[in-house]
């Protein structure tokens, strides 16, 4: 017997838990740290730009699928699909990328917390850069620390998880959300005004094109667009999940503007905080994905009061992971109950043991596994999960929503637009159906192939 499907309780909540999802360390620490690798503002206009040509179809597209199907990705297509059609067998792609995605997000959410306890309670007081580095590097090397903190996050998502979708999951993320905006308009403002961070707010803002020579135009193209596919968690299904708990009241067209507006603006707050600290005080915002680690401690152990921003700072970055793992978590517990009828708490236990054990490879690779080097000299078994789902699962698997939202063969354009456009607000344009039916994937797959090219040919 079917259970109910449990809806939210409002479309505040839709909107901040769908944003929730989408907004996490792919913003706050990846989005500032390749913004910085690729010179700045020149970068950050193409990532706006694949985001309004690339993404928003995309997750009007996967928003669509889970509305009409009601159900996760485990189901939606068995669902959609014509008699006689496989676009069902993408379920099992679909699922792998959420398990993959949280095998390493649990662990670096981990680094979060350590950090905002080491930051509040004066762990980097009076310490040099080198000092400050060390402790990086310390907790790299630590598995059983690392291990902690780890299930620390499967733990409390989980938990939170449990109460339900709208006792739990909404009631907490909107909460989560909430703190999280006021904490970056309080971070940005700060930053804003440092003395000597008008050189970072330059090189944030104004767009200095001769940079992508540099850098390479394509290895830009593929950066921006990898970021828009990781920032928006499309392609997955992780998305999909929430048009399967709302109802046809409004239109996704206009639901999806607002999930990718929030997005991008907690992106572009990240770079606000980030930029002008790092040049007031003669830091290099090219670091890498230390940035965060290394670059920035040094920055509040600088500033004036830094102990207190550094300590909102960590909690900020906890809540974007946390908002990220709770949507996922949510995700992956609808696949079994969509596959199996088994109940809530059930499938919690079963997950809860699975994504900690799954997540354990990517804390050895660090330490006792780190001769594992699957991409090539001084990667990271993260790099390789990370570099599955980002450059991989989510790509290829927006091109099969976009197709089976487009094709005759599969749910149809007729379909989909009806399922889009339900319910009032902005409207999915049909003029633009050629576009998204045939040059978006064509888009997506040279992309895709590109960064294949430049990662094991350059």
């Amino acid at each position: 017997m079917n259970q109910q499907r449990e809806k939210f309780s409002s479309r505040l909540g839709f909107i901040l838990i769908s944003a929730g999802c989408a907004i996490g360390l792919g913003n706050v620490w990846k989005f500032p740290y390749i913004t910085g690798q690729f010179g700045g503002a020149a970068f950050v206009l193409i990532y706006i730009l694949f985001l309004i040509l690339l993404g928003l179809p995309i997750l009007v597209a996967e928003l669509s699928v889970g509305r009409a199907s009601q159900k996760s990705v485990a189901m939606s297509m068995d669902v959609l699909q014509p008699k006689g059609t496989k676009w069902h067998y993408f379920k099992y792609f679909a699922m792998a990328g959420n398990y993959i995605l949280m095998m390493f997000y649990t662990t670096v959410a981990g680094w979060m917390i350590y950090y905002f306890f080491k930051m509040a309670s004066g762990g980097f007081v009076g310490l040099d850069k080198d000092a400050i580095s060390s402790i990086f590097g310390s907790m790299l090397s630590n598995p059983v620390l690392m291990t902690g903190y780890m299930i620390i996050v499967v733990l409390v998502s989980f938990g939170i998880c449990s109460r339900g979708l709208q006792k739990g999951v909404e009631k907490i993320t909107k909460v989560m959300m909430v703190l999280l905006l006021l904490l970056m308009v309080v971070l940005a403002t700060r930053s804003i005004f440092l003395e000597g961070g008008e050189e970072g707010l330059r090189f944030y803002l104004t767009p200095n094109f001769s940079a992508l020579k540099e850098f390479g135009v394509l290895e830009v193209l593929f950066a921006a667009l990898g970021q828009a596919f990781f920032t928006l968690s499309i392609g997955m299904g992780a998305i999909a999940i929430f048009g399967s708990y709302i109802d046809r009241s409004r239109s996704l067209t206009g639901e999806a503007v607002y999930i990718t507006i929030l997005d991008t603006m907690v992106a572009l707050m990240a770079g606000l905080i980030i930029f002008p600290a790092c040049f007031a005080y003669g830091i290099n915002p090219d670091a890498g994905p230390s940035l965060i680690f290394i670059t920035l401690p040094n920055v509040f152990n600088a500033m004036p009061g830094g102990r207190l921003w550094g300590s909102l700072f960590f909690l900020f970055m906890c809540f974007a992971a946390f908002s990220t793992v709770i949507a996922v978590f949510e995700n992956i517990i609808s696949f079994g109950t969509d596959l199996t009828n088994a109940s809530r708490k059930k499938v919690i236990a079963f997950n809860l043991v699975a994504i900690i054990l799954l997540s354990i490879p990517c804390v050895l690779g660090f330490n006792v596994l780190s001769g594992v080097q699957l991409l090539g000299e001084g990667s990271t078994i993260l790099d390789f999960e990370d570099f599955i789902v980002s450059n991989n699962i989510l790509p290829l698997g927006s091109v099969v929503y976009v197709l089976f939202c487009t094709w005759k063969m599969g749910w149809g354009w007729d379909n989909f637009m009806a399922e889009a456009n339900s319910g009032v607000g902005l409207k999915f344009p049909k003029a633009i159906r050629f576009y998204v039916q045939w040059i978006l994937p064509v888009i997506v797959l040279f992309v895709f192939v590109m960064g294949y090219k430049s990662l094991f040919f350059s």
